[in-house]
């Protein structure tokens, strides 16, 4: 399975994510997030709405996988975006994002 969905699963039973446009927005606004991950088939305005959120409070983001494969991962429906809340799990999953490994 792939290692950064693992590690979001992980993150969400740990209670250190938060899912859903809205939540997302909110703990940007808040700055409790430490990393959003946006699903590669979000619609242009949430795309727009949380990159801008994001690039506005300076917070990191990137684009991966599907709404489907974001919500099966941390047990959920679909959702469009992911905010990690915890420094050290952000730090890991940008790592995993940044070297590129999604499985091993």
């Amino acid at each position: 399975m792939d290692r950064v969905l693992s590690l979001l699963g992980i993150t969400q039973k740990a209670g250190k994510l938060v899912s859903g446009s809205f939540m997302c927005e909110e703990a940007i606004k808040s700055r409790k997030a430490r990393l959003v991950i946006i699903a590669g088939d979000a619609q242009k305005n949430t795309v727009g709405t949380i990159g801008n959120k994001c690039k506005y409070y300076n917070i990191p983001f990137c684009f991966y996988g599907t709404k489907e494969a974001l919500g099966h991962a941390i047990g959920k429906g679909e959702r469009s975006c992911i905010a990690v809340t915890d420094r050290g799990l952000a730090d890991s999953i940008d790592k995993l994002l940044s070297s590129g490994k999604k499985e091993e």
